[in-house]
């Protein structure tokens, strides 16, 4: 018998996280129908309100008004929705615009996607298989082991292209064994993970030095929030120009506050490569036209003194939970915070009783986290007053039992 299950489990994966997700559903802290009130506060359907603390708009822009006129704007200027072609055959001009800005912007050559997750099933099989390197040749894969889902999720893929691997969580030591085993590998990992922590991007990019190391990151959680242009984390330690082997991908619909992902790409000469064989980046559907006028807008804005307000407010905002609430993160530069109970049952009623006290802070369990670490996950955002912070800072303590 062929064997089974080296790179995923969907059978147990379902069998123990599904019963968490259910006690959830009982609870009413998922499937939630709710109507948008404004500054991050939503109203549910039997008129309770709360603040959404769940939340990847970091920094407000996805209900700014000058991002919601950019997408009106250019509906009126386009009148359609979506060309429905793919754009490896035909594009708006207005997309060639948005994707100049966002390079000119963040020094590189950026490529939209309709999300992140689209960009990397397209580009981390052309990792494997060489294909982004001009060696053409294949490459070890090593996937730090709390990457986010939809990197894991490619695993099997790349395994038909070359070896795959992975390391434990930020784990140098283990990397660099590869490397010094094999002559061409490739690191794939989160710039900020979604449950708090980041990479190690100056370690890495010695490694990278040393060995020819590929470095892969997804940096959703770091674009906007950081960078003097909102470049993300990892970009900001990259330098002048991305190194042709290195490819940063990270998602519009988070700090940047509009719809998409985006591809940094270092090895600019491959970019005809990237368009006609990235797999969904080639023949699936792009940015809608509505979502290239909020990202040219949110763009205009990432060039004002404003960012530098909303970063400024975020860090504020980060800097007050740390100095009131404990969680195994406190410090971090990541705005996200998780605060651990321990069992997958006590998450689910300690975020019931955080809605019940106006927050919406998701229980996070497995297979989100591992089997005992489960916890209540708390997003910061720019746009939360003092008097929400403070409130909220009270209902975590509260709730968790963990004060500082």
């Amino acid at each position: 018998m062929e064997e089974r299950r080296r790179y995923r489990n969907g059978e147990a994966m379902v069998a123990l996280g599904n019963p968490s997700f259910e006690a959830a559903r009982r609870h009413g802290v998922i499937d939630l129908s709710v109507h948008h009130l404004g500054g991050g506060r939503l109203g549910l359907e039997d008129g309770r309100e709360f603040l959404n603390l769940s939340s990847c708009s970091y920094l407000g822009l996805d209900a700014h008004p000058a991002v919601l006129d950019g997408a009106i704007e250019a509906l009126q200027q386009e009148k359609l929705i979506d060309t429905g072609i793919s754009r490896v055959r035909v594009r708006l001009s207005l997309l060639d615009a948005l994707e100049q800005e966002l390079g000119a912007l963040w020094r590189t050559r950026a490529i939209t996607a309709v999300s992140a997750s689209a960009a990397t099933a397209g580009l981390l099989p052309l990792v494997a298989g060489g294909q982004l390197c001009d060696d053409g040749q294949p490459r070890v894969m090593v996937f730090d082991k709390s990457c986010h889902f939809s990197m894991n999720l490619i695993k099997p893929i790349c395994a038909d292209e070359a070896p795959v691997l992975t390391c434990p969580h930020n784990d140098l030591n283990f990397l660099e064994d590869v490397c010094r085993k094999h002559p061409r590998v490739a690191y794939v990992a989160d710039g900020f993970y979604s449950m708090g922590g980041a990479a190690l991007v100056k370690d890495l990019l010695a490694l990278q030095e040393r060995y020819g190391l590929y470095l892969y990151f997804d940096d959703s959680h770091g674009l906007s929030v950081h960078g003097e242009h909102g470049e993300g984390f990892v970009r900001s330690l990259l330098g002048e120009e991305i190194h042709p082997l290195t490819l940063v991908v990270a998602s519009l619909a988070k700090g940047f506050g509009t719809s998409g992902g985006v591809v940094m790409l270092g090895a600019r000469h491959l970019e005809d490569r990237v368009h006609r064989f990235g797999g969904p980046l080639a023949w699936s559907q792009g940015l809608n036209v509505a979502s290239i006028g909020a990202g040219l807008a949110s763009a205009k804005l990432h060039r004002t003194p404003e960012l530098g307000r909303l970063q400024g407010a975020l860090r504020a905002n980060l800097q007050r939970f740390d100095a009131q609430v404990e969680a195994p993160n406190r410090g971090s530069l990541s705005q996200i915070r998780v605060v651990e109970v321990g069992a997958e049952e006590q998450a689910v009623e300690r975020s019931r009783h955080m809605l019940d006290k106006g927050f919406y802070t998701s229980a996070v369990f497995f297979p989100i986290v591992a089997r005992g670490r489960a916890g209540l996950r708390v997003m910061l955002r720019a746009n939360l007053s003092d008097d929400d912070m403070n409130r909220l800072c009270n209902a975590v303590r509260a709730v968790a039992g963990k004060a500082a």
